[in-house]
């Protein structure tokens, strides 16, 4: 995480108009989100590695919650202030008017991360964050809020840089991309917001039909649904800024009534998924039924190397294993050359998109990608893989070779 280097300090309150927020993303995809974040109507958009700095009033803070696909959190900054030692940390935070913003009744958890910093102990910086706020309540108000780390109602974030500490209140509660909608996860299941933006990287739109033919859990199929039926990922799901003393709850009514206003009704849509075998099928059918999207989205058992594209154009789109164990890894070279043979043969007219941590995957699917795109799954760096199959474009390499497309 980073942040704007402005000193000065955020106003508690919605009636300030200039708020400035900060919404993590998977790294990769902050392109992807200046563009969300422009259409909501952010101002003074800046990008970081790993997400990007806003501002706004709270009315955006509301629309990013609930519309955004790509970011991981919104966290409202309430201050940015100077430090070297431990103390100053605590003095910093002791000095914020933290009865304004929630209550000593509400439970509270300290998250802490750092980049550059000269800061020994990040677990003992939590603490005097925790013990600022507490002291602050108990000075104030005689009492004091409790910490819970599982469910707590308002989580506190510090941001560290090498001479800098960065104070926000999470207005997110749970992260951004659990929808709501996930019952059951597959196996190494890609998280909601790296899924949809991979989509949007890859070009897809809900005009275009879609195929997974490793679907796992049906993440991809879940997020286009959503986005074809218009449905704003945040519609099924509460937010912390709801525990939040500036809550306006009319606004954010409002706000929530539009938003289910525009979705469509679910319809058959052109949006395929299959997997090797049928137990691999029962998240994605668990998931599609508690998103009311059972009837919508065709699932079927078949083999990647054996499924037939279900239209003369479209976006075949897979996270194929990562072969973190040798006997794997052994796999993948044997599947990726047939896999390229399929695509070759049986998905002419097709823009086909894999998403991996297998460098390899070039040099041995016989295919030269069109785009290649640096992504990270949390901390594993990955690769956005795009080929566009044209006829008689794909030269076929003679036995035993295949081309090298170096990385």
């Amino acid at each position: 995480m980073a942040d704007i280097p402005d000193r000065t300090r955020a106003q508690a309150g919605a009636a300030d108009k200039r708020q400035q927020f900060f919404s993590p993303c998977p790294r990769g995809l902050e392109g992807v989100l200046d563009v969300e974040l422009t259409a909501l109507g952010a101002t003074d958009i800046r990008r970081f590695d790993g997400g990007a700095a806003f501002r706004g009033d709270f009315a955006l803070c509301y629309r990013v919650n609930l519309h955004s696909r790509i970011a991981s959190r919104v966290l409202w900054r309430l201050d940015h202030a100077p430090y070297r030692t431990d103390q100053d940390i605590y003095n910093c935070v002791s000095a914020l008017p933290w009865q304004r913003y929630f209550g000593a009744s509400q439970t509270i958890r300290v998250n802490v991360s750092a980049t550059a910093s000269p800061l020994k102990s990040l677990d003992f910086i939590t603490l005097r964050i925790k013990d600022a706020v507490c002291d602050k309540f108990r000075a104030q108000t005689g009492s004091r809020p409790s910490v819970d780390t599982a469910k707590p109602d308002v989580r506190i974030h510090a941001f560290f840089d090498a001479t800098h500490v960065s104070v926000y209140l999470d207005t997110s509660g749970e992260p951004l991309f659990k929808r709501g909608l996930r019952r059951e996860a597959g196996e190494a299941p890609l998280r909601e917001n790296l899924a949809a933006g991979i989509l949007m990287l890859a070009g897809w739109t809900p005009e275009m039909p879609l195929l997974d033919p490793m679907c796992g859990g049906g993440t991809f199929l879940l997020e286009a649904a959503e986005m074809t039926l218009r449905r704003a990922p945040g519609a099924r799901r509460t937010f912390g800024f709801e525990k939040l003393n500036n809550f306006d709850g009319a606004l954010w009514q409002r706000i929530h009534a539009d938003a289910r206003q525009a979705e469509r009704s679910p319809e058959s849509l052109a949006i395929w998924g299959s997997d090797l075998y049928g137990d691999a099928l029962k998240p994605a059918r668990a998931n599609l039924l508690a998103a009311g999207l059972e009837g919508a989205i065709q699932l079927k058992q078949a083999n990647v190397l054996e499924v037939s594209p279900p239209t003369a154009h479209g976006m075949l789109i897979v996270n194929p294993p990562y072969g973190v164990r040798l006997g794997e890894q052994q796999d993948l070279v044997s599947l990726y050359p047939k896999l390229g043979d399929t695509l070759k043969q049986r998905f002419t007219g097709w823009r086909a998109c894999i998403f991996t941590a297998d460098m390899r995957l070039p040099k041995l699917i016989g295919l030269k990608p069109s785009r290649r795109i640096p992504l990270f799954n949390g901390a594993l760096e990955c690769r956005l893989y795009i080929f566009d199959i044209v006829a008689g474009a794909m030269r076929r390499e003679k036995a035993g070779e295949r081309r090298e497309v170096k990385d």
